[in-house]
């Protein structure tokens, strides 16, 4: 199972760093989400990642970035609902239903289902499907390696996203709450946890 890593809404002094580490340790793609920001500070964190990892960062702003960087590809989503004019290469979307993954994944190199467990990030947001609900998309196979869960994965919960057939777990806040820009002096502790997901979702 994949394992990609949404990056915080803002930028930090160490991000570059613990990206790079990030793949260092076999992440296998990074979605670039940082809404209402300018594009050169996505710029400036795109040059300071090695180049060899633009090929599995995923931007959902600012579109040009992907052939600027040679980037795997973008991320449609409510602020950016569609692809450039003459766009050919790698996208991906968000869905908030079983119908809307189901109508929509054929069109996609892969598709997010949201969100799949209480959201960490945002207060509030609950999960919008039951347990017996993904194990039935599963065995229609509407579910499937096209598919990535997101919202509130963590290792408590990622080997049963394993087990309802997602091709990928997507992790956002359990990770990065790892990490605290104001008080920590490494970033240790965000990279063991990092590597505990991974072996869990291999």
């Amino acid at each position: 199972m994949k394992l990609i890593v949404v990056t915080t809404p803002t930028f930090f002094v160490e991000e570059d760093k613990i990206i790079t580490a990030l793949f260092e340790e076999g992440l296998d793609i990074l979605h670039l989400r940082k809404p209402e920001t300018p594009a050169m500070y996505s710029e400036r964190l795109l040059t300071l990642i090695p180049e060899k990892y633009h090929r599995r960062i995923v931007t959902h702003e600012h579109f040009y970035l992907k052939e600027e960087f040679d980037l795997m590809g973008i991320h449609l989503n409510t602020r950016n609902p569609n692809e450039p004019h003459d766009y050919s290469g790698h996208v991906s979307c968000t869905c908030h239903s079983v119908e809307e993954v189901k109508s929509k994944k054929h069109f996609y190199d892969y598709v997010f289902m949201s969100p799949v467990y209480d959201c960490i990030t945002k207060q509030g947001t609950l999960s919008g499907y039951t347990p017996e609900e993904l194990r039935a998309a599963g065995k229609e196979r509407i579910i499937d390696t096209k598919v990535m869960a997101l919202g509130g994965i963590t290792p408590d919960n990622i080997l049963e996203i394993k087990d309802f057939g997602f091709g990928g777990a997507v992790v956002l806040g359990d990770l990065w709450s790892k990490f605290n820009v104001c008080t920590d002096r490494d970033y240790l502790g965000i990279i063991r946890h990092f590597k505990k997901l991974k072996e869990m979702a291999d």
